[in-house]
């Protein structure tokens, strides 16, 4: 109980922690630039720039419907991942308002660039705790649902509208530094998502696989798998390793590799959220990972 508790409070406060990130990137950067951002927060930064009407205020009304249609369509537990960050943001928006006085920087790059980096992680902590500030992410589920539409490609769309429109209503420029806004909270929202501890796959084919195999274990005390393959022209039956290491090891493994075998052939990918046995989980020592085997022998 006591750490289903835990977890759940780790979790609200990820999401309240994001919605700060991301509103101090609005109202430090953004708004005192005169900038844009996707969805129905940008909806509402133009109107706050024609009326001055509360941008926080704007969003959660505007996003009522949206709530409705995310109870009728997905369910309840949808709905309330969806309110949490929804209000939460919207709240923190409004009574953080005061920092755009500040006027932190002075430069419309700078503000588009730093205001896309805080908005990116702040999202990306509230997407990585399961939640969502509403908007346009839920009309393009609901898109998807229906239409079978791309969620990223129907969210992109709306967002080219929002923008395009800004730049009819205000400067071309600052419709173009909001694109670069966009995507800057757009590339740090998938980083913060996917990790920033990203490890490295490594396939590799070679005569020597049991002694690249020993070596990888009993060096960098990382696992590795056996998968039984075929060469393609041959048609001769090939052991092909697997394993996962952190990203310092890789030049380890190469070293290792190029030790028993010059010519093998090995695959280095970009992996992320790699769980269990050796990094979320202790990993066994190969000594006693051999002596187990030995016992069961």
């Amino acid at each position: 109980m006591k750490k289903s508790a835990f977890k759940v409070f780790l979790r609200i406060f990820l999401i309240l922690l994001g919605c700060f990130i991301a509103a101090m990137g609005f109202n430090l950067f953004l708004i005192p630039a005169h900038l844009l951002t996707g969805g129905i927060s940008g909806i509402s930064m133009i109107v706050y720039y024609l009326t001055r009407l509360p941008v926080g205020t704007q969003n959660l009304v505007y996003n009522l419907p949206i709530l409705y249609l995310a109870y009728r369509i997905f369910g309840k537990r949808y709905f309330m991942d969806t309110i949490i960050g929804t209000v939460a943001f919207s709240l923190i928006l409004d009574a953080t308002a005061f920092v755009i006085d500040w006027r932190v920087c002075a430069d419309p790059i700078l503000n588009a660039v730093f205001g896309g980096v805080l908005s990116g992680i702040g999202f990306g902590l509230v997407f990585r705790a399961n939640g969502n500030t509403g908007g346009l992410d839920v009309l393009g589920a609901i898109i998807k649902k229906f239409y079978s539409v791309d969620l990223g490609t129907a969210v992109a769309v709306l967002n080219f509208v929002i923008v395009l429109a800004s730049a009819f209503m205000f400067e071309l420029e600052e419709a173009l530094l909001s694109f670069a806004g966009i995507y800057v909270t757009a590339e740090l929202t998938n980083r913060v998502v996917a990790g920033f501890n990203r490890e490295k796959s490594i396939v590799i084919i070679s005569p020597k696989s049991s002694e690249i195999c020993d070596e990888i274990m009993s060096g960098i005390h990382r696992g590795v798998t056996y998968i039984n393959g075929r060469g393609g022209m041959s048609g001769a039956s090939c052991d092909v390793l697997f394993t996962v290491v952190r990203l310092t090891q890789v030049a380890q493994v190469k070293a290792i590799v190029n030790h028993y075998d010059p010519q093998a052939f090995m695959i280095v990918s970009d992996t992320s959220e790699v769980s269990g046995r050796g990094f979320t989980m202790e990993c066994e020592s190969y000594e006693e990972a051999c002596k187990k085997w030995s016992h069961n022998i």
